[in-house]
């Protein structure tokens, strides 16, 4: 039995990069031709040009907030409600339209296993002729059919379990005696405790896959001390799978189907490898083509390959949130004006914005890794904050490489006590 979903998650990784690239500047024209929002985000774009990441790094971020606001437009003018995202139409080709909290409304395409999940269920173990218990929401978000797609790729049959009724669902894992579990981390502990105190045996279920919430390594060894191997998915409304665990448990593998960037939060910058920043993600989906969507989640690239023997790329995994907007001084502050401060001095290499103070006496600090801090750094830095932002702050000169790697270009010290 094969150890791969597929041949695509062995090849070199010179081979993917020019699979990809190839495929980028045919989803760009794609999006262009069949996507009413992206033809005008796009508008002027040379497609054919658009064929490494360096030319993918020039194109604008679409974020959620502005895809939400998009099709907010659009619905109140009586238009598309998916603010012309969707290249799919109505019908057959178009199987579900499901909701996200917004509403953000998204579609599924008519395709076998649509979110490509199919890749991150096989890596977790999940085998042909497996019964999996499928306890993500079937109501109005995607979350049960992204992984129940997944979970018919591999050839299992899924229970459709969904959210509550923590009695009933034991009551059928007893009876059904399923292999696997689909679901968030805290409602699969939720059912274990609940076993465990109603002594119903649920031993059967040896592996899972997890999403929808942070799962630390101390929540992943409480259940391998329960019997469970769990995996982590990350996959969105929007893209699909983004990212999956395999067995060697060294970060999240890229699903062959997105390419990802990372970018210093606030902007489209990519940063170094390694750094912290926010995850762009563009689908090679035609149904759904985003270019360099933000996902507002923070990660990292890491260097080298997967030791289950994957090949495709690999980040840390979810490290947080890269929208760091906070009132200060009854103004708002975002890492864009910070990132636009930056800009203007070439010999700034990086920069955090610490709030401090207590109920109604901000203060604001520029900390500044420079590599030629003469005197007037600071004033002019100073200055370009007050343009900048409309408000006062100082600035503080730290060593190259003393700010820490965590991806927070705004850090809310204050006390609010």
């Amino acid at each position: 039995m094969s150890d791969f979903f597929d041949a695509l998650e062995t090849r070199s990784p010179a081979e993917r990069e020019a699979a990809q690239m190839a495929a980028l500047s045919v989803q760009v024209a794609h999006a262009q031709a069949h996507s009413a929002a992206f033809a005008t985000i796009l508008k002027g774009v040379d497609a054919a040009s658009i064929n490494s990441r360096e030319a993918l790094a020039k194109l604008p971020v679409t974020r959620k907030s502005e895809l939400l606001e998009m099709q907010k437009a659009s619905r109140a003018q009586g238009g598309d409600a998916f603010g012309g995202f969707s290249a799919l139409v109505r019908g057959p080709a178009m199987s579900r339209i499901f909701a996200s909290p917004g509403p953000i409304y998204e579609p599924e395409g008519a395709t076998a296993d649509y979110w490509r999940t199919g890749r991150a269920l096989f890596a977790a173990g999940f085998r042909k002729g497996e019964l999996v218990h499928n306890a993500f929401s079937y109501h109005m978000t995607p979350g049960a059919f992204i992984l129940e797609s997944g979970a018919h790729a591999v050839g299992c049959t899924v229970f459709p379990a969904g959210t509550g009724q923590t009695e009933q669902q034991l009551d059928a894992i007893r009876d059904l005696q399923p292999n696997a579990y689909t679901g968030t981390p805290s409602f699969l502990r939720i059912l274990l405790e609940k076993a465990a105190e109603s002594k119903v045996d649920v031993s059967c279920i040896k592996k899972a896959s997890v999403g929808g919430e942070a799962c630390p390594p101390s929540l992943t060894s409480w259940f391998k001390e329960h019997g469970v191997a769990v995996y982590q998915t990350y996959a969105t409304a929007d893209l699909g799978l983004v990212a999956y665990e395999t067995a060697s448990r060294e970060g999240l593998v890229l699903e062959e189907g997105v390419i990802v960037e990372i970018v210093r939060p606030g902007t489209g910058d990519p940063v170094a490898e390694g750094e912290v920043g926010e995850l762009v993600v563009t689908s090679l989906n035609p149904a759904y083509p985003l270019i360099r969507f933000g996902t507002g989640d923070l990660s990292a690239l890491l260097p080298g390959n997967c030791p289950s023997g994957r090949s495709a790329p690999r980040i840390k995994g979810w490290m947080g949130r890269a929208d760091q907007t906070t009132k200060v001084k009854g103004m708002f502050v975002h890492p864009g004006q910070v990132a636009d401060i930056v800009r203007r001095f070439p010999s700034v290499n990086k920069a955090r914005l610490v709030i401090s103070g207590e109920m109604a006496n901000d203060r604001m600090c520029l900390q500044v890794e420079a590599t030629d801090a003469d005197a007037g750094l600071s004033e002019q830095l100073e200055s370009a904050m007050r343009e900048v932002t409309k408000l006062r702050g100082l600035v503080e000169m730290v060593g190259i490489g003393s700010l820490p790697n965590d991806g927070k270009v705004i850090e809310d010290a204050r006390s609010y006590q």
